[in-house]
């Protein structure tokens, strides 16, 4: 019998956490469901990732207002996933008027967001509860990077002072995807990353740059962080438990990318990839959540990288379902 087309099957609520790191931040997690994160000045609030439709975003609103009442101004996008950018409309209601992204995500949005979001509607069913609400693509205002200001583009790191505290917004290297972007709080040493680190959850790499991947999370481990609200997974607290998460992510990524490099050597056909792969994967990640609804996508991006695919392929709902195919064919 064949498994259900990535997330379909996956219809269960997930219990949502919202919970205070340090004088200013807090994480929003739910079982290995995409996360966000939220930082509150005094003046003006951050929210690091927009949840993936304007109804979900509420929930988060909702969950803010409990703790403070000052404009949500500024809306990052860590990158340019359907499930992490499309609930951005919500927060305009609530002062929302900078949605800010590197260049590279700007770039990706033109190149496949269409695709993207159909794609991801398709393997999320749960999470697109309410697809009806997403008013279109989110586009940022502010780029990250792009090096024009009178176009809304600020160089390749940007500061914004919410009153009382100081974030800092830059792409520290490629992994997750070409666009990666966190958010630091460098006086309370917490450390929003987006896709780029996860734990206890399974790391997509369909879009990926899976050579450069453990670089960049080297780079984030150089900044001692006490505090991580990774992209899935639930919040981490200390500096060992920062270090476990980044050790939790580079392992995913090496172990992928050497079985793709081991199946592309073997000429494989992406079945026999799976299976080469999965030898080396499931003992170790085989429990997490979503491992089964990334594995294929991973796979398929670790053998194209493998075989000198630089720019991964666009997923498009066509292309996911023929893959979903062919591995269980």
């Amino acid at each position: 019998m064949s498994k259900a087309f990535a997330s379909q099957a996956d219809l269960a609520d997930k219990k949502i956490t919202f919970e205070q790191l340090s004088p200013h931040c807090w994480a929003y997690t739910a079982e290995g469901d995409p996360n966000s994160g939220v930082i509150i000045g005094d003046q003006f609030i951050m929210v690091s990732d927009a949840t993936a439709t304007p109804a979900m975003a509420r929930d988060l609103i909702a969950r803010i207002r409990t703790v403070s009442d000052k404009p949500i101004k500024y809306v990052l996008l860590t990158h340019y996933h359907a499930v992490r950018v499309l609930g951005a409309s919500a927060y305009f209601a609530e002062g929302a008027t900078e949605v800010i992204a590197s260049q590279g995500t700007y770039e990706l949005i033109v190149e496949r967001g269409a695709e993207d979001m159909q794609s991801e509607m398709d393997r999320f069913p749960r999470l697109f509860r309410n697809a009806e609400s997403v008013p279109g693509l989110t586009w940022p205002t502010m780029v990250i990077g792009g090096g024009d200001p009178v176009k809304g583009e600020v160089p390749g790191k940007l500061t914004v002072d919410l009153g009382g505290v100081k974030v800092q917004i830059w792409s520290p290297g490629h992994g997750h995807t070409r666009g990666d972007t966190i958010a630091w709080v460098a006086e309370e040493k917490v450390l929003f990353s987006g896709d780029l680190v996860e734990y206890n959850a399974g790391v997509y790499t369909g879009d990926a740059q899976l050579e450069e991947w453990p670089a960049t999370l080297e780079a984030l481990r150089a900044l001692q962080a006490e505090a991580l609200v990774p992209g899935r997974g639930e919040a981490m607290k200390g500096n060992a438990q920062v270090n476990l998460a980044l050790d939790y992510t580079k392992r995913w990524v090496e172990t992928l990318y050497r079985c793709g490099q081991e199946a592309a050597a073997a000429n494989m056909d992406l079945k026999s990839a799976m299976a080469h792969t999965r030898k080396a994967m499931d003992p170790v990640f085989g429990n997490v959540f979503i491992y089964e609804h990334c594995l294929p996508f991973d796979v398929s991006r670790a053998y194209d990288e493998a075989k000198g695919i630089k720019n991964p392929r666009i997923w498009t709902a066509e292309r996911d379902k023929e893959m979903w195919a062919a591995l269980q064919g």
